[in-house]
């Protein structure tokens, strides 16, 4: 099985532009990002995938490999998948290129079912929920999942909710529910087969997708299941200035240790 990292990586940002360039402990931040995908040791190739040539001279500068794409793409996953539909690699692994400190282990965890369930299309992770103001949170997707591990619903409401346990306070740990659920929050790092990549690429945006403003709830809505591994890491993605710093700090003290 053939397998590739795309990081899509834009240079405009709503609340943070040219972030992907950010320096973070003496380099881009998406440097951080390939580095550290690399680092799961498990792909053929990693490579950016951009439309803006001032993204593709720095990945180049650090010795990364690049794909050039359209520039009207509407979302990661559309970015890539131009870059798929002119490969034969068997799976695609979208990395955010906002998560310099992405975990390298989630990644291998994310493709691990790949490789021994049959008729896999598309796959993710998500982590447990430990603070009562996350599980609110609209910003943190929330995912419910079946027995199986499929995906059964993302939104950015609290589900599952709680009614058992009853109302608590913004600062409580949420407790376990009684029949041994916990909240689980998506990590936006997706695993696709290369057909059910581009399957998705060319659907319409469905009601759900746009009521939430979650693209994976396009491929419920068509009837694609989505295989969710649950890991311990959990993510902090740069969306704003507070987010860079924190990222910064956590880093830069790692390069002093």
């Amino acid at each position: 099985m053939r397998i590739a990292a795309l990081i899509p990586a834009r240079y405009a940002s709503t609340r943070l532009d040219g972030k992907v360039l950010a320096d973070i402990a003496g380099k881009p931040m998406v440097q951080h990002v390939y580095e550290r995908t690399s680092q799961a040791d498990c792909f053929d190739t990693v490579a950016v995938a951009t439309d803006d040539p001032r993204v593709a001279r720095a990945v180049r500068a650090f010795g990364g490999n690049v794909e050039m794409t359209r520039p009207e793409h509407a979302s990661g996953t559309d970015r890539i998948a131009e870059v798929a539909a002119n490969t034969d690699y068997d799976l695609i692994v979208n990395v955010q290129g906002d998560e310099p400190l992405i975990d390298p282990q989630a990644i291998t965890a994310a493709i691990e079912p790949f490789l021994y369930e049959t008729g896999l299309r598309i796959g993710t992770i998500a982590t447990r929920i430990t603070h009562t103001n996350e599980h609110l949170d609209p910003a943190a997707v929330k995912v419910v999942v079946d027995r199986d591990g499929f995906a059964l619903y993302f939104s950015r409401a609290p589900i599952p909710y709680f009614r058992i346990d009853g109302p608590q306070p913004p600062a409580d740990v949420p407790r376990q529910h009684p029949c041994g659920i916990w909240p689980l929050k998506h990590i936006g790092l997706y695993v696709y087969t290369r057909e059910a990549l581009l399957w998705l690429a060319g659907l319409p945006r469905t009601h759900l997708e746009q009521t939430e403003g979650l693209e994976q709830l396009r491929a419920l809505e068509n009837g694609c299941r989505i295989r969710v591994v649950q890991v311990d890491y959990s993510p902090i993605g740069v969306d704003t200035p507070q987010d860079l710093q924190i990222v910064r700090e956590i880093l830069e003290e790692k390069t002093k240790q």
